[in-house]
Order: structure tokens, then C-alpha cells, then sequence
């Protein structure tokens, strides 16, 4: 079953669009499309193809059947969220559906990646390019390129690149947690 609210979110950030400005070209209001991407409520047909005709698709595509039980994925199957000072790349459609959450950090100099709150689970990370250091409770610890770190979900941690180019890890969330 199709996600709608995810989906929508996922097209809207992809276009690189707020939801004002979501909301202007379609003529509904930020709450509405808000409520729409978290599932509280639902869309009429024509209000869901004004979206769509909106964010440069069409309802065909938009239900299209994902990939969502393959195997292999490849560039096309990967989304990019650019956030203040990283991005993440998912690089498994769907994968919040599945067990394990696999996705790409990428930091910029110096930067800081969001903090993860307590949560059950765990988290494995590989440093692909560069250096990083892993915060939680009182400890920093650094972890190189070709190095991984793995760390249980019962307290706040991030990890933050400590050098001036930029870095990138292969981060796996397990359960999905993004």
C-alpha cells in the first residue's frame, strides 16, 4: 500500500519546494498540505491531481508500483534531502518499511549532522571519505575513513565531520528511524 503523505513530502522536497510555496501553486493552504503529508487527512481526487500537476507529475506516475520488495536499486531509486550543513541520501526506497535503514551522510566542513534521540534499536555507521567524531553521553570518539562505529539507541548522539572537506558514511538504523 502506497504511503501518500510520505510520498508527497518526498516529491515536494525533491522539487525543493516549502509548503507555502506547495501551497500557493496549488491553491490550498500550508495546514492542509501539512496534514496531507502526515496522513491526517485525506485528499479528493481532483485536490491530489492539482498537487501532482503541481509538483510535475501525474497521478500514473505518482501510484506507479515502487520497488519496494526488489533486491537491487540503483541511482534512480535514490532521494537526496539537503539539509543546513549535510545531506542525507536515501538509498533504499521504502526502506522504513523493512527491517534495516540503510542511507548516505554527506558533511560538509566542520559540519554537524541532526541528533538522534533515545530510541529503541541500534545504528552502524562506515566512514566511506574523510573523519568524523561520534558524540553521545560524555564521550567524543573519532572514527576514521574505513573505520565503523556501532552504537546502541538508548541515548543522544551525532556525529560531526572533523576536518574541512567533506565527509561521508554509510549509516544502517535498525529499526528505520529517519
Amino acid at each position: 500500500m502506497i504511503d501518500i503523505g510520505e510520498k508527497l513530502w518526498q516529491l515536494r522536497t525533491k522539487n525543493g519546494l516549502t509548503l507555502e510555496e506547495l501551497a500557493s501553486r496549488c491553491e490550498l493552504t500550508k495546514g492542509f498540505l501539512s496534514q496531507l503529508e502526515n496522513n491526517m487527512t485525506s485528499p479528493s481526487i481532483s485536490t491530489l491531481s492539482d498537487i501532482l500537476e503541481a509538483l510535475g507529475t501525474t497521478p500514473a506516475e505518482f501510484f506507479k508500483e515502487s520497488k519496494a520488495n526488489g533486491v537491487t536499486f540503483g541511482e534512480d531509486d535514490y532521494f537526496e534531502d539537503k539539509r543546513d550543513g549535510y545531506t542525507i541520501n536515501w538509498i533504499v526506497p521504502d526502506a522504513q518499511k523493512r527491517a534495516m535503514e540503510p542511507l548516505i551522510i554527506e558533511l560538509d566542513g566542520e559540519a554537524k549532522s541532526f541528533e538522534m534521540e533515545p530510541h529503541e534499536g541500534e545504528e552502524f555507521g562506515y566512514v566511506l571519505k574523510g573523519k568524523i567524531k561520534l558524540v553521545f553521553q560524555d564521550h567524543e570518539v573519532k572514527v576514521n575513513q574505513g573505520e565503523t562505529f556501532y552504537v546502541s539507541g538508548s541515548s543522544d548522539y551525532y556525529i560531526q565531520n572533523t576536518t574541512k572537506s567533506k565527509a561521508k558514511v554509510l549509516w544502517v538504523a535498525n529499526p528505520p528511524s529517519f
